[in-house]
């Protein structure tokens, strides 16, 4: 065990013939003390010292640990996110095309369905201009007979007659 300042300072040495002079051994002695003392309080600031440090190196390592962990995590993170972000995107693309096929498809059914509707209207047309052809034709044929000259001659016999009533009235 080391020894204190106060087992120097009460350190008694036995009296020889011919010794040391006393004051100049407790003088010495005492700046032994002194400096004894001053070393030993150096010594508990550094240990002082060093528990902090050390308390601190370790606070600091750990969170030196949980930045490293959490960049880690942040990294995977983020490569979760890209893969997520590219399934994604992959799914929109497939799920746009297929509404564009479906759509192109519907255009076109709507189309070939419009155009067989045209074709329809054309028949029909030609049909009723057919017919209405005819029925002029027809229609002219009769105004070309002779009953219309018989028709007209009625007429005018009708209308003297009824003219002729009206005088005698």
């Amino acid at each position: 065990m080391p020894l204190t300042p106060l087992d120097i300072h009460n350190k008694e040495f036995t009296r020889g013939f011919r010794g040391y002079d006393e004051d100049e051994v407790n003088e010495f002695l005492d700046q032994v003390i002194k400096d004894y003392e001053m070393v030993i309080r150096e010594k508990k600031e550094l240990y002082d010292r060093v528990n902090e440090l050390e308390e601190k190196l370790g606070h600091f390592s750990n969170i030196e640990t949980t930045l490293n962990k959490s960049i880690l995590i942040a990294q995977e993170t983020a490569e979760d996110v890209k893969r997520n972000a590219e399934k994604e995107a992959k799914l929109i693309i497939k799920e746009s095309e297929k509404n564009a096929d479906r759509i192109i498809n519907e255009a076109l059914s709507k189309s070939r369905k419009v155009a067989l509707e045209v074709e329809e209207l054309k028949k029909q047309a030609s049909v009723y201009r057919t017919r209405f052809k005819m029925l002029i034709e027809a229609q002219l044929e009769l105004l070309s007979t002779e009953d219309w000259d018989d028709l007209s001659s009625k007429e005018e016999n009708l209308d003297i007659d009824n003219h002729s009533r009206y005088e005698n009235v």
